[in-house]
C-alpha cells in the first residue's frame, strides 16, 4: 500500500515532525513497506491458532508469600526530606 507524500506530511504534522523533502520520500518508502508487510500478515490463516494472553507458561513462577517484620516507621521516614503525620510529604504535582 504505497503512501503518498501528502499522507506522509499529514502523519509528520500529527507527530509534530519537521521533515525535509528527502526524509519525506524515505519515510514514504519505509512506511509503505511496513504497511505492505502488515497486509501480508493479515492474509495468513490463523483460524487454527487459539488466542493467547501471554507467551509465559502458567502458573508464573512466584515466590511463596511469607510474613516478615517490616521496618519501623520512624526509621523509614528518617531520610525523607519531609514527612507529616507519619507519611512522606511530597510537592504537589497538580494544582487545583
Amino acid at each position: 500500500m504505497p503512501l503518498s507524500i501528502d499522507e506522509v506530511r499529514h502523519i509528520a504534522r500529527l507527530a509534530r515532525l519537521h521533515l525535509s523533502p528527502e526524509e519525506e520520500q524515505r519515510y514514504a518508502e519505509q512506511l509503505s513497506a511496513i504497511l505492505d508487510y502488515a497486509a501480508r500478515l493479515s492474509s495468513i490463516d490463523t483460524s487454527a491458532v487459539s488466542p493467547t494472553a501471554t507467551v509465559l507458561p502458567f502458573p508464573a513462577p512466584l515466590r511463596p508469600d511469607e510474613v516478615r517484620p517490616s521496618l519501623d516507621q520512624s526509621r523509614v521516614l528518617a531520610n525523607a526530606p519531609a514527612s507529616e503525620d507519619g507519611l512522606f510529604r511530597v510537592p504537589p504535582v497538580l494544582e487545583w
